[in-house]
């Protein structure tokens, strides 16, 4: 298991996506120890039933470390992984057996192998040119994924959620979030260097290519921070380097995501809604792209995508915007129907001036 991690680490891999993979693998390790096959020994017939495990009842509940004497109760069977969480499981799994298969420590057939008919022909044998590269090799056992339409925050949940938030540290963080489109791990990042008031800007460390790169954000935002900062006072240490966030409680320590997780969501809970963390960031880019001064490219460029296509998808209208407009049109023309039947119908298209085809027609119409 080692060596494998040992490779991805060569790779340059960040150590949240070793983790990831170390859970996908120690997921599939449970399941042999628990069906009494060695992971060497695993053939297709295992990955098949553990495909199948996931999508049935893989995910089962489990009580909360803080809270064992609440367990939950039932029949023991959980719920089915989500499509997304199969699909990285199987690329996870087939490449970790392909590299001990080249390495001659694994089962000499992958487990996890290719689908059927993609499997003999070549990688886009006959792709068009002006096309793009779309992925050919699927997994056997791997799900579809849905297209996911990103999920935003409306006006009215925003403000629920904002006025739930218990410190100016809180409101900050959230400030940031809906003003820069960071990801929480990307605005955790920031140093106390880092922040410009003066140019409205801070400097993240971005996920994928891990550059510093400095975002606009609100004037709000820096507003709430300073008031978050006086609140501390001398328990936080300064410097250039220093990080920006904090713990609330002493003794001070560098705030994490798994804190700013839980603080969301005992928010969540007070305000009576269901959003996540990431929603913000999607809120964030739903409102530039709706701004038609700002170019597709600028979001592109703040919210850090590498692909244009993954911007576009906030094009894509809100789906409380699209029942407001088609409740409208409903109604307008339960509105006309009631004018025609009472005879009060105007005879002249609402694009036409009456007085114009009076003239047009010398008042025959």
């Amino acid at each position: 298991m080692s060596a494998y991690f040992r490779d991805l680490q060569a790779t340059d891999a960040s150590a949240s996506t070793l983790r990831s993979y170390g859970m996908d693998i120690l997921r599939w390790l449970r399941f042999c120890w628990a069906t009494g096959v060695d992971w060497d020994r695993a053939s297709r017939c295992e990955a098949r039933d553990f495909s199948r495990w996931l999508r049935l009842s893989g995910n089962r509940p489990r009580p909360h470390w803080r809270r064992p004497e609440q367990a939950p109760t039932g029949d023991g069977l959980g719920e089915a992984y989500a499509s997304s969480v199969r699909a990285h499981s199987e690329t996870v799994l087939r490449r970790f057996y392909e590299f001990h298969r080249e390495h001659g420590t694994g089962p000499v057939i992958n487990p996890f192998p290719l689908a059927y008919a993609r499997k003999a022909r070549r990688a886009h044998a006959h792709h068009n040119p002006m096309d793009s590269f779309e992925p050919e090799r699927v997994g056997r056992y791997r799900p579809t994924v849905p297209q996911r339409v990103p999920r935003s925050l409306s006006d009215e949940e925003f403000n629920q959620i904002f006025a739930e938030l218990p410190s100016h540290r809180d409101r900050a963080l959230v400030a940031f979030y809906v003003s820069t489109g960071a990801r929480a791990a990307e605005l955790l990042s920031v140093t106390q260097g880092g922040v410009d008031p003066g140019r409205g800007v801070i400097a993240v460390t971005r996920k994928g290519t891990r550059a510093v790169q400095e975002l606009p954000a609100s004037s709000d935002a820096f507003v709430w921070l300073r008031l978050s900062q006086i609140g501390m006072g001398d328990d936080v240490p300064m410097g250039r380097s220093q990080p920006l966030w904090w713990t609330l409680r002493r003794p001070r320590r560098p705030l994490t995501y798994a804190a700013v997780h839980r603080m969301f969501e005992r928010v969540n809970t007070r305000a009576g809604t269901h959003s996540t963390l990431h929603a913000l960031r999607h809120t964030a880019g739903c409102r530039m792209i709706e701004d038609r001064s700002l170019p597709i490219t600028d979001v592109q460029w703040v919210l850090g995508h590498a692909s244009l296509k993954t911007t576009q998808l906030y094009l894509t209208p809100r789906q409380e915007q699209v029942i407001q407009r088609v409740l409208a049109h409903h109604e307008e023309q339960t509105r006309r129907t009631a004018q025609q039947l009472a005879g009060d119908a105007d005879p002249v298209a609402p694009e036409y001036r009456a007085e114009t085809l009076d003239v047009l027609f010398a008042g025959n119409r």
